[in-house]
């Protein structure tokens, strides 16, 4: 048994009604966040594509089109600039912690390479595993034991943590976007060009159902830290949110114009981040879908990443790049930089 209903359209679910406690926390959220500030840390020689936080918060890194990932430590404010990771020969794409040891770092680059890293060593690759195709996104199972990967041309291939093998492989009919695991890690999603989230039964990977979440590209797809709610965020610039047991829509929301590229959950998975083409990051509460604080960027948001435990905001954006504008007296000197809101 899967476990799932199948019937489609799912009614919808039972989102918490909005009291006292919502109301006390969006205004001290609100006031928190409004009086925030940016920061901007220096981290590469060009555009800086993704980024991602440990799972302590001690650390941050930031994978880049100068073919590096970049690591700086967090304390109090303020990031410092601890140690470059070298050996891809090609931007690096997608960058993610493993989920409980604070240590360890994969990095998938356009090279077709997926590299493993102990931060604790960081002059030398702990594993360099040839992939299938160019990797454009890149996922943990909650357990550490698995890395997926899913690439330009609809594979997704499962590497094993401690082995470094790939270990299973599929081949999907369908443009395949971000991938991820359910709550309980016995089914595997994947967002496609349909408009759809795909679930699949894990590992087997045998189709189970077909939810219609988008009118256009179903981008993105991220969970809660408790699992208990996902987000998707699709080319017709909605953003939804579902409950990940009963898979009932949530609610909907769409403040942005351009196709929704990114999203993160914070903490206590109340708020959700949201980065487009858009110069703006939007913030949102998840029970309703209200917005609760936007961030201004110079240019359009990559990746936004919550801290694991505080609300604080790293993003990483479209930066000029200094190589084409170093004959400009213009030129951005924020290029490549990791950037903080809520400090």
């Amino acid at each position: 048994s899967s476990g799932i209903n199948a019937e489609w359209p799912l009614r919808p679910g039972r989102m918490v009604a909005a009291g006292k406690d919502t109301a006390s926390y969006i205004e001290k959220v609100r006031k928190d966040l409004g009086r925030s500030r940016t920061k901007e840390f220096s981290a590469h020689n060009s555009k800086a594509h993704c980024v991602a936080w440990n799972c302590t918060g001690k650390y941050i890194a930031s994978g880049s089109l100068d073919k590096t990932a970049f690591v700086q430590s967090f304390k109090e404010d303020r990031l410092s600039k601890e140690f470059s990771l070298k050996g891809h020969e090609d931007q690096v794409d997608q960058i993610a912690w493993h989920p409980s040891d604070p240590n360890m770092l994969s990095t998938v680059s356009t090279d077709k390479t997926l590299r493993l890293w102990d931060i604790r060593t960081p002059q030398k690759t702990v594993a360099c595993i040839t992939t299938k195709g160019e990797v454009i996104n890149m996922t943990w199972k909650s357990d550490g034991s698995t890395i997926a990967l899913g690439n330009k041309d609809d594979m997704v291939c499962f590497v094993d943590y401690k082995t470094h093998k790939i270990i299973a492989d599929k081949q999907f009919d369908f443009e395949v976007n971000e991938i991820g695991w359910n709550n309980t890690d016995e089914h595997f999603y994947l967002t496609s060009g349909n408009g759809s989230i795909h679930i699949t039964q894990y590992p087997s990977l045998e189709p189970l159902l077909q939810i219609p979440a988008h009118t256009a590209h179903c981008i993105c797809l991220k969970f809660s830290p408790d699992k208990q709610r996902f987000a998707t965020g699709g080319a017709d610039a909605l953003i939804n949110i579902w409950d990940a047991s009963e898979l009932s829509y949530l609610t909907s929301y769409s403040r942005l114009e351009w196709p929704v590229r990114t999203l993160s959950f914070n903490h206590d998975g109340r708020l959700l981040a949201a980065g487009s083409e858009d110069l703006v990051i939007d913030i949102a509460l998840v029970e309703t879908g209200e917005k609760v604080a936007t961030v201004s960027c110079n240019a359009f948001p990559f990746c936004v990443a919550w801290h694991p435990s505080q609300n604080l905001l790293a993003y990483v954006t479209d930066d000029k790049s200094k190589h084409n504008e170093k004959h400009s007296r213009d030129s951005d000197k924020t290029t490549g930089c990791v950037k903080l809101f809520g400090l």
